[in-house]
C-alpha cells in the first residue's frame, strides 16, 4: 500500500476518523456523542505530534508526509467537523452559514501556511516548537465542547448564536498575528478531563447512569 504507517500517523488517522463518526452522530441527532468525537480527535492530534518528534529513525519522506496528512486530517477535524456542528443548530439562515463557511476558510488558509512554515522551519532547525503563530486549529475541540458542557446556562434560543458566533471569533483568531504557546502536559490533562465529563453528560442525557 502506499503512504506510510508509523505509530504517530496512525493516531492521525484514529483522529480524522472519529471526526467522521462525529460528522454521522450530528445527523442522527447525537449531540453529545459528536462533541466526544470532537475531543478525541483534540487529543490524538495533541499526541500525533509527541510521538513524532520522539522516533528519531523517521526519514526525509516520512517527515513531509507526516505534515502534510496531519493538515489534511486537521481540515476535517477541525475545520469541516465544527462547520457542520455550527449549520447543525436552528438560527436565522444567513446565520448559520456564515460561521460554516468562515471556519473551514480560515482553517485551510491556516493549515496550508502552516505546512509552509513548519516544512521550513525544520530544515532550519531540530528544536521543538514553543510556540504558534495564530491560534492552532486543533483549539476548537476544547472550546466547542465546553461550550456545549455550559449550555444549559445559556437560553434555549440563544445557543445556536452563541456557538455560531464563538465559529466566527475562532475563524477569525486562527488567522490573526498572534502569538500563542504551545500546549503543555496540564493543558493534556485538561483534553482528558473535558472528554470524561462530555462522555458522563451524554451518560445522563441517556438516562444509561
Amino acid at each position: 500500500m502506499i503512504g506510510f504507517y508509523n505509530y504517530s500517523v496512525i493516531l492521525t488517522y484514529i483522529g480524522l476518523l472519529s471526526s467522521v463518526f462525529g460528522i454521522t452522530q450530528v445527523f442522527e441527532g447525537h449531540e453529545a456523542v459528536a462533541f466526544f468525537c470532537l475531543v478525541i480527535s483534540g487529543i490524538c492530534d495533541l499526541f500525533d505530534g509527541k510521538i513524532a518528534r520522539s522516533m528519531k529513525n523517521r526519514s526525509d519522506h516520512e517527515k513531509v508526509f507526516g505534515i502534510q496528512i496531519d493538515s489534511l486530517c486537521d481540515l476535517v477535524c477541525f475545520g469541516v467537523f465544527p462547520a457542520v456542528l455550527g449549520y447543525h443548530y436552528d438560527s436565522v439562515y444567513p446565520m448559520k452559514l456564515i460561521p460554516s463557511l468562515m471556519i473551514v476558510l480560515a482553517a485551510v488558509i491556516r493549515l496550508g501556511y502552516f505546512n509552509v512554515m513548519e516544512e521550513e522551519r525544520q530544515r532550519s532547525t531540530t528544536e521543538n516548537r514553543k510556540e504558534y503563530e495564530g491560534l492552532p486549529v486543533t483549539s476548537v475541540s476544547a472550546v466547542l465542547p465546553l461550550l456545549y458542557v455550559g449550555r444549559h446556562n445559556i437560553p434555549p434560543h440563544i445557543f445556536p448564536y452563541v456557538f455560531q458566533g464563538f465559529l466566527m471569533l475562532i475563524s477569525i483568531l486562527f488567522v490573526a498575528r498572534i502569538k500563542v504557546n504551545k500546549p503543555n502536559n496540564k493543558a493534556l490533562l485538561i483534553m482528558f478531563a473535558l472528554a470524561i465529563v462530555i462522555f458522563f453528560s451524554y451518560l445522563k442525557m441517556e438516562h444509561i447512569i
